[in-house]
């Protein structure tokens, strides 16, 4: 069971990031069933040298908190507590929403550790 912790009335939770050999926690992402993709913050994937290249698939992201440029790419694994998911890809942007945050879990992530999220506990879990 993982903890989801409650902030200004929005659920977030802790991260692992994993990618080049290096590890990244990421303290305050967003648990975001309205939300498709995954979206982490750029400046704080630069310490594990995730950083746009020419490369990188580019593309415009819309939702309630507005619209942003993010671009695409695929790390090694990303988990919360000891549910993970190897060969992940994630969108890359600012996240400029009027509230700080690392990231935002999509249902894509969500639904690839197969998560109940228990709201009378506060919890995350996975499907048996």
């Amino acid at each position: 069971m993982i903890k989801i912790s409650i902030i200004d009335g929005l659920p977030f939770i802790s991260s692992r990031i994993y990618h080049n050999s290096k590890k990244l926690i990421l303290n305050k992402i967003l648990i975001d069933t309205g939300s498709a993709g995954t979206v982490l913050a750029s400046d704080k994937l630069l310490s594990i040298d995730i950083r746009y290249e020419p490369y990188d698939i580019i593309h415009r992201i819309r939702g309630v908190g507005g619209s942003e440029f993010v671009f695409t790419k695929t790390i090694d694994k990303i988990s919360i507590g000891n549910l993970y998911v190897d060969k992940f890809t994630i969108e890359v942007g600012t996240l400029d929403y009027g509230f700080e945050m690392d990231g935002i879990f999509g249902i894509d992530y969500l639904s690839s550790i197969n998560a109940i999220i228990d709201l009378s506990n506060y919890t995350i879990y996975p499907a048996k």
